[in-house]
């Protein structure tokens, strides 16, 4: 029997389930092989050759992958249709020993029968293209997030990370903040008029004052106000002119990875990651009562607007029955993709336009639900005639004064019988038809207004507006959007009030250090232009590893100037060594650091060190104050004999409770590292007697042991094998 090697276990049911137990089916679990975890992973002195590990956890995964692929007729790889998908199958046919020249890759844009049969007809060899495009982003990551993500440990604080895009993103976040902080609101008014003719036959309407002797302009003030209203006031209004249009809204283009996210944010409130997980769990099917596992919609990660012509076909022939002829546009709706585009992907759809939302609606719980309504919804709408409106512009002028008013009412729904934006539609199907005015009529004024207002700051980033910006300045890719954001959340470089992302002080400090010593990582067009050569490389016109090589040297330079950068070499001499020592800053403030690391990693105070209060665990010295990579630490002064550590704090208050029964010092009361309570003698070390309850200072007159105190105030021996009960202690009575 043939294999078929898919990324998830979930991608693996719904295919098992159309090919009718043809083939065996299994998933891999995602990538197999990566880079190793602790170490870079990178020869950056043999032309960047990645070392590449298998993945930890998937020793058992690849066995079985293994056992199954020698039993196997034929190995086909199924993985996903971009640069992430084909490094998996390349990684599988590396692995499990495939022929690398045989065809046996397969891919499809839609997990339905006739998708998965029509790919297993037509295989093909692994692009290594793809795969190069892939292995240049992520060494390039590596390379950055290795490097950078340590810099800001020393220099900030540890537990920070930095990645390629990740940070560029947060600068785009932290920018907006200094606007916002930075802005000075202007003062200005707005004068509307409520107007209606002298004869009243016609409803009144609203006109707002633009003009100033057949100019535009802007009241600034209270005086400027008062003197157009006192102005317009005794004057006279008259109609100028009369504009009847009808104005055509054209239908948004079927989603894309980026505009799913917007418009999740939007419509549903759901955040990037969360739309792409109830996408995901669509894409790769889910369980339906009396059907098995199902897939409901296309591969979710592209940028491109693009749709097959059968899916064009589907959704016109749908839309004529469903709402009439007069929703198909006269000619099939096409759409542009963005430059750059994929598009050899399709736009996200659902994949069989028979399983309406309302036809699922018991099957998917709420969010599934609501995130396939609105890709239904979308593609339908995408492919359906425009919307009408009767639209009207009135000019008026009141002596030196001009006013306008505008009014929208639909006149055919279109697309807008399927799907509305937000707030486009929202705003042309609420407008109102202006009444059926003549040039040259006298309008009487029944109102006039002057509201004071102020210009308001930049609104701070969202799910949805980030991912726009990213797509917008060509950073990250769709496959990236979500995991950017789900970083920025979980390492708390922002806070979330409502939707907004409010950027927290670590974010401040970050952006400010990174942009210091690292302009151009930091630029959004030196990102862009990457993005650009990694694009580059999948369409065979890069050779990866030349342009890491252009992009490394300059990268380590400033790396080198950045960790150095105020470092300063003095005469005092290493007191292990005998190099130099040199001095440095950190988080902590000034240390001494030996000149000949890592040979020697010496790290001292200037003034040398200083002696604490707290006697060595191990041998009773009093310990030093040192400084290391995490900050300040208590060493043993008898180092290396005694390599004794312990965490640097303030000297807590001893407490003293009980006697200790070997030499009658007072005991102490200590807690374990897990947090226990016990007790040791005061004497420690040369007394070393410990008890995890309070000593007495007596000891059993029937084995020995010592006598002790429980938390309840009972007396007990210490021997729990001892039977010897202690009388209770006068004065104390028992419940």
């Amino acid at each position: 029997m043939d294999l078929i090697i898919v990324e998830s276990p979930s991608k693996a049911k719904t295919i098992a389930k159309y090919l009718g137990g043809k083939y065996r089916v299994d998933a891999s679990g995602g990538h197999i092989r990566d880079l190793p975890e602790k170490t870079i992973g990178i020869a950056v002195d043999k032309n960047f050759e990645p070392r590449y590990v298998i993945s930890s956890g998937k020793e058992e995964t690849v066995k079985r992958l293994a056992d199954e692929a020698k039993r196997a007729g034929k190995v086909y790889l199924a993985t996903d249709p971009d640069r992430e998908g084909e490094a998996i199958s390349w990684h599988l046919q590396t692995v499990l020993g495939l022929d690398a020249n045989e065809k046996n890759r397969i891919e499809f844009n839609e997990i339905s029968q006739k998708a998965v049969v029509a790919a297993l007809t037509n295989p093909r060899t692994v692009d290594y293209n793809l795969v190069d495009a892939q292995q240049a982003r992520r060494v390039l990551d590596r390379l950055v997030g290795y490097n950078l993500s340590p810099f800001l440990n020393i220099k900030l604080g540890s537990g920070l990370s930095a990645g390629r895009v990740q940070s560029v993103a947060l600068r785009l976040v932290v920018e907006r903040e200094r606007e916002i902080l930075s802005f000075v609101p202007e003062e200005y008014w707005n004068i509307t008029a409520e107007l209606q003719d002298e004869a009243k036959k016609f409803s009144p309407f609203r006109a707002t004052l633009e003009k100033y002797q057949n100019k535009k302009f802007k009241i600034s003030n209270r005086e400027e106000a008062d003197s157009a209203v006192k102005s317009l006031r005794a004057g006279e209004y008259r109609i100028e002119s009369v504009k009847r249009s009808v104005t055509k809204s054209h239908a948004p283009a079927p989603f894309t990875t980026s505009t799913l996210q917007q418009d999740a944010s939007s419509k549903l409130g759901l955040s990037a990651p969360e739309t792409m997980l109830m996408a995901q769990h669509l894409y790769e099917g889910m369980d339906i009562e009396g059907e098995g596992h199902v897939a409901f919609i296309t591969y979710i990660r592209t940028d491109s607007t693009r749709i097959s012509s059968e899916a064009q076909a589907a959704a016109l022939k749908f839309i004529e029955k469903e709402y009439g002829k007069e929703y198909c546009p006269e000619k099939p709706n096409f759409y542009a993709s963005k430059k750059g585009a994929q598009d050899a992907h399709e736009a996200i759809r659902p994949i069989d336009l028979a399983r309406t939302p309302d036809s699922v609606k018991k099957l998917l719980d709420k969010k599934h639900f609501n995130v396939y309504k609105l890709i239904y919804e979308r593609f339908i709408a995408s492919q359906m005639s425009e919307a009408l409106y009767d639209s009207m512009q009135i000019e008026i002028k009141n002596g030196d004064y001009g006013l306008k008013a505008s009014g929208k009412a639909l006149k055919f729904a279109g697309y807008t019988a399927v799907y509305k934006d937000v707030k486009k539609d929202d705003e042309e199907e609420s407008g109102k038809l202006l009444p059926p005015l003549e040039e040259g009529m006298a309008l009487n004024e029944n109102d006039l207004k002057a509201d004071q207002k102020f210009t308001k700051p930049p609104v701070r980033y969202t799910d949805a507006s980030l991912v726009k910006a990213m797509e917008d300045k060509g950073i990250g890719r769709p496959s990236t959007y979500a995991s950017i954001i789900s970083v920025l959340n979980k390492r708390k470089y922002v806070e979330k009030e409502g939707k907004a992302m409010k950027p927290t002080e670590i974010a401040f400090q970050i952006t400010d250090m990174l942009v210091k010593y690292f302009q151009d990582i930091m630029d959004v067009g030196f990102t862009a232009d990457m993005e650009k050569k990694l694009d580059e490389i999948e369409d065979g016109g890069k050779n990866w590893r030349s342009i890491i090589a252009d992009f490394y040297p300059p990268f380590e330079e400033k790396l080198h100037f950045a960790n150095t950068d105020g470092n300063e070499v003095t005469d005092i001499l290493c007191e292990k060594c005998g190099s130099p020592m040199i001095r440095k800053f950190n988080k902590y403030g000034k240390y001494l650091a030996c000149s000949n690391y890592p040979k020697c990693s010496n790290i001292i105070n200037e003034q040398g060190p200083e002696v604490s209060e707290t006697p060595c665990p191990k041998c009773g010295d009093l310990m030093v104050v040192r400084i290391g990579k995490y900050g300040k630490f208590l060493s043993c002064p008898n180092y290396p004999k005694c390599k004794c550590t312990v965490p640097f704090g303030e000297k807590k208050e001893e407490i003293f409770e009980g006697v200790c029964p070997d030499c009658g010092k007072p005991a102490k009361k200590l807690k374990s590292k897990r947090g226990k309570i016990f007790y040791g003698c005061s004497g420690y070390p040369e007394c070393k007697f410990m008890s995890w309850d309070i000593p007495t200072g007596e000891k059993c007159p029937a084995c020995g042991s010592p006598i002790v105190k429980t938390a309840r105030g009972d007396l007990k021996c210490s021997d729990k094998n001892c039977a010897f009960v202690p009388p209770e202690p006068s004065g104390e009575k028992h419940d």
